[in-house]
């Protein structure tokens, strides 16, 4: 039970509070005055003050509310060093002991770990403290204890953004003193153009104690496909190195620190720059052998490519179109054939030969240019075919020969048909995704085309993609040397893109075929992908095989792991685990010839660097917000020579409960703080002054005072 004295006056507060003054001041007079019977008047007039102001005794029943501590348990990144956490361990024991000895507590567990997704950056606990106060009330909440490093990166500046008014304690992991060494990447480039190179500029940053270690540290730097290189430097020497970007896509240098002894963790000796390489934009040639209803559509779509540098040349009048007409009345521009084909052809990425035939434009050692440009140079080559291509001025029948995988066999088939995907068609990335395609045995729901030279593909030469009429080789891709080839053996392309019968996917279909002989990474058969998303990584095989072999995983700690992927659709396999070290990690598979061993990198664990920038045990980040809410910070392991090297050894202050404080720790003891916090189940309110018994006791005093006055 619970008593106490309510007022609720009988008139407006305001008036009760001027009648009182007016009296008070009234019988102040009176006794200044020596007025017989002052006191009796002044008792009648508190009498009648005590009347109006209507005293009530409130009695409640009530039941008291437990205390909540919350304890936060820091499991981010950094706490895994140096036998932190089974001292991590130890202290939550010793917590558990110590707070389950007090009455009318109750104890929250929050962990906070690392964000495995790499969105968040650094240890956030009072973030994590937050979420546990969602449905925590403020007015119950006794305390915080955080067992921690020390290493927090979202402490608040004021005690007013926590939201409750408590102590927040630190007991703190690690030890006083401790040394570490790491990498810090001043600049990086986010990207770069493929074929040059970009400086990084790092340094080697020490904290903690360092003593008399050797200021010169040595690194290696690894680049990709390349062999180590080693530099040395000293302690916060600011250095330069180049970074090649040898392929679009991301490229990633990687920089290790030879470690010392008495350094705390080798987690981050290790910085990996992982920058995008863009390609400068693509020279394509586009030679259209003469005006026709899908010339535009080439144009079309290779001048709408940011990316592409379309220079286009249309034979309008052949050699043997000879009418006498004079060279300077002519409005057309001869065919520079020497500047295209011989002295700058290496110049381009691509070149289109689209309804091309061999009319005598093209000197036959020109033809021996191109086989050289796509075998030697690795240029790429693709061949929009007409009916002429069955012919006698096929291209086929020129030096070119030997680089295209098609052999015409001199017919011209004349129906409608729709093309479809082959087997490779459907894991092939050129077509594998087109929209409509209808899957490896459905119909396609694109619209008809109506012509299509009959080719052989030659022995072991390329593959096909697309069938079309009586199930012929309609798209074919080939790779010879170190260039590719691709034949598409109609002209009728630009009916998809009139929208003839719904049209179809010119732009998907023509846009990758262009991009892929120009060796777009994002395009290649036969791939192997690491990816990372914090501390998961994803291994990708893309393969035109029906099986795939395992894949060797290297993680940053020397470790070796062998994993089984698994299909997805045709085409593509993959796999996702979780690892558990941040660093760079390597994939490697062998394949049989002539796809042979792919490998590919990845950088896991985060894009966060300040978790494992800093990870030397300290007091210094939680003491301003500990000490303005009355808490302390606690080392739990001293650096003193008697000290225990078993992790689980530690020292945990005594907890006490405080209900009227403001100093909430001390040399070996940390307080919560009593909130006395309770619900109301009942209250009996009793008028005091009423009725008859208040009306005789003001009538008998007033009744007093005029008689001590008569006397």
């Amino acid at each position: 039970m619970n008593w106490s004295i309510d007022f609720a006056p009988l008139i407006p507060e305001p008036l009760f509070w001027t009648v009182a003054a007016i009296a008070a001041l009234l019988v102040g007079l009176m006794f200044l005055r020596g007025t017989r019977g002052s006191t009796m008047r002044a008792l009648a007039v508190a009498a009648m003050l005590l009347a109006l102001a209507n005293p009530t005794l409130r009695e409640e029943e009530r039941d008291y509310l437990a205390n909540i501590a919350i304890v936060v348990v820091d499991e981010t990144t950094s706490q895994a060093l140096a036998g932190r956490p089974e001292q991590s361990a130890s202290i939550r024991a010793e917590l558990e002991n110590k707070l389950g000895r007090l009455d009318k507590l109750e104890v929250k567990w929050v962990t906070a770990k690392s964000d495995s997704t790499g969105r968040a950056s650094g240890t956030n606990l009072f973030a994590a403290l937050s979420t546990a106060m969602a449905n925590t009330p403020p007015d119950r909440i006794s305390g915080v204890i955080m067992v921690t490093d020390g290493q927090v990166h979202d402490v608040p500046e004021k005690t007013a953004s926590l939201g409750f008014d408590a102590p927040i304690h630190a007991l703190v992991t690690g030890r006083p003193g401790e040394f570490d060494r790491r990498i810090e990447i001043i600049t990086a480039p986010r990207y770069g153009i493929v074929g040059q190179s970009r400086d990084i500029e790092f340094r080697i940053v020490e904290t903690g104690k360092a003593g008399t270690r050797n200021p010169t540290v040595r690194l290696k730097i690894r680049r990709e496909g390349q062999p180590d290189e080693l530099l040395t430097t000293q302690i916060d020497v600011k250095e330069t190195i180049e970074f090649p970007l040898p392929h679009a896509g991301t490229n990633i240098l990687e920089i290790e620190l030879e470690p010392v002894e008495g350094e705390l963790t080798k987690a981050n000796n290790r910085a990996v720059v992982a920058t995008e390489g863009v390609r400068e934009n693509l020279r394509v040639l586009l030679v259209s052998g003469e005006p026709h209803a899908g010339e535009r559509t080439w144009r079309n779509l290779l001048k709408s490519d940011a990316a592409v540098d379309l220079v286009h040349f249309t034979i309008l009048r052949p050699p043997e179109k000879q009418d006498g007409t004079p060279i300077n009345q002519l409005s057309l521009i001869a065919f520079p054939t020497r500047e295209l084909f011989s002295d700058k052809i290496n110049d381009f990425d691509l070149i289109i030969f689209d309804r091309y035939t061999h009319r005598g434009i093209l000197r036959l050692g020109y033809y021996d240019n191109i086989a050289r440009y796509v075998n030697e140079h690795g240029g790429a080559v693709l061949i929009a075919a007409g009916d002429d291509f069955a012919g006698r001025y096929s291209l086929f029948r020129t030096p070119l020969n030997p680089v295209i995988p098609g052999k015409p066999l001199g017919r011209v088939i004349e129906k409608p048909f729709k093309p479809k995907l082959s087997k490779d068609g459907n894991r092939h990335p050129v077509t594998r995704d087109l929209p409509g395609a209808g899957g490896p045995d459905g119909e396609p729901s694109w619209g008809r085309w109506f012509r299509q030279v009959d080719v052989e593909v030659q022995t072991d030469r390329g593959r096909v993609l697309m069938n079309g009429a009586d199930d012929k080789p309609l798209l074919i891709l080939d790779r010879r040397g170190d260039g590719r080839i691709a034949l598409m053996t109609s002209d009728h392309a630009w009916l998809w893109a009139r929208g003839f019968e719904g049209g179809g996917p010119h732009t998907d279909l023509l846009r990758k075929l262009s991009h892929w002989l120009m060796k777009e990474p994002d395009l290649e058969d036969e791939r192997l992908i690491a990816d990372a998303k914090g501390l998961n990584l994803t291994i990708e095989r893309h393969t035109m095989s029906d099986e795939v072999e395992p894949v060797k995983i290297l993680s940053p700690g020397g470790e070796n792991e062998t994993i089984t992927l698994e299909k997805v659709k045709p085409g593509i396999w993959r796999k996702t685990l979780e690892v558990k070290l941040p660093g760079l990690y390597k994939a490697e598979s062998e394949s049989p010839p002539p796809v042979g061993k792919l490998s590919a990198v990845a950088y896991a664990g985060t894009e966060d660097t300040r978790e494992m920038s800093e990870v030397t045990a300290t007091t210094e980040k939680l003491r301003p917000i500990a000490t303005a809410t009355g808490g302390g910070e606690f080392w739990t392991k001293s650096s003193g020579l008697l000290t225990s090297d078993d992790p689980s050894a530690v020292t945990v202050p005594r907890v006490s409960m405080l209900k009227n404080a403001r100093i909430f720790a001390g040399s070996g003891w940390l307080g919560l703080h009593d909130r006395e916090a309770y619900v109301t189940r009942g209250v009996k309110l009793t008028p005091m002054v009423t009725g008859f018994a208040a009306l005789a006791a003001l009538l008998g005093l007033m009744s007093l005072a005029w008689w001590r006055e008569g006397r």
